[in-house]
């Protein structure tokens, strides 16, 4: 299929499921609730860290840690002891993290902000002026949250080279802003971000013709992120939401797509 076809067939995708009549059930959800970027910042890199497993589950597990965090995170991280969070978060579980993960992320994220003012500034601090992704970036930014604490599966590690699909999917919602994507980091180019690459943006890609790799890991992503930049070259990230609609709605199924796509 030529470039242009894919391009209409997407721009028509975009402009039926990009909306947020389409984003429940969906951890961005919870974003649209801190107008405050220091505030959304924190609330999204929450919200990304355990959207794995059953989206039920994660929409009551980051609803839960949120409702302890009150209307303003940024200053429950300030204000906060370590002591004051482990007591806040005893008993929190979400399939292989538990509340030692979960107050190792939050405290890291304070030690983030104390020392760079922001996420995104620390998030920019380690980015390269020439850089084609966001990896260095993101690197930086996930070693300085981690320090030497357990985090385990809240925050995935770019050097082991996997997709790192939640790191990149927290990403879009702070770099992107549309009609579903809310944005506020004003100082890191779309261009730069890469596909979040779980199995049903695998499926897409592979249906796309963007890749013919069978493991969802980093080489993927970008091969993924590739093919979107020869149809978005300033936006290659644009259609990973509606395209992720299939298969996470209940009334959106993948054959859909493939209908939708091949015909």
């Amino acid at each position: 299929m030529e470039f242009t076809q894919i391009k209409e067939k997407l721009d028509h995708l975009y402009e039926t499921y990009n909306q947020r009549e389409y984003v429940d059930p969906d951890p961005l959800l919870f974003l649209y609730n801190y107008p405050d970027k220091k505030n959304r910042e924190i609330v999204g890199f929450i919200a990304a860290g355990f959207a794995y497993g059953r989206v039920e589950m994660i929409m009551k597990t980051v609803g839960h840690v949120l409702e302890r965090l009150g209307i303003d995170p940024f200053r429950y991280l300030m204000e906060k002891s370590i002591k004051d969070m482990k007591n806040e978060f005893i008993g929190v579980r979400h399939r292989f993290a538990n509340e030692d993960h979960l107050v190792n992320l939050l405290w890291g994220i304070r030690k983030v902000i104390f020392e760079f003012s922001s996420l995104e500034n620390c998030f920019y601090e380690g980015m390269g002026q020439n850089d084609d992704t966001v990896l260095s970036g993101l690197q930086f930014l996930s070693d300085q949250i981690r320090g030497k604490e357990q985090i385990g599966h809240l925050l995935a590690d770019p050097a082991k080279k996997s997709a790192c699909k939640r790191s990149h999917l927290f990403l879009r919602w702070m770099v992107r802003n549309d009609a579903v994507d809310p944005g506020g980091w004003d100082q890191v180019p779309s261009s730069k971000l890469i596909v979040p690459v779980d199995r049903h943006m695998h499926t897409s890609g592979v249906m796309l013709g963007f890749t013919s790799r069978k493991t969802a890991d980093l080489k993927t992503a970008l091969e993924i992120t590739g093919g979107f930049k020869k149809i978005t070259p300033q936006d290659p990230v644009k259609y990973d939401f509606c395209l992720t609609r299939f298969g996470i709605r209940r009334d959106l199924d993948m054959k859909s797509l493939e209908k939708m796509v091949n015909n």
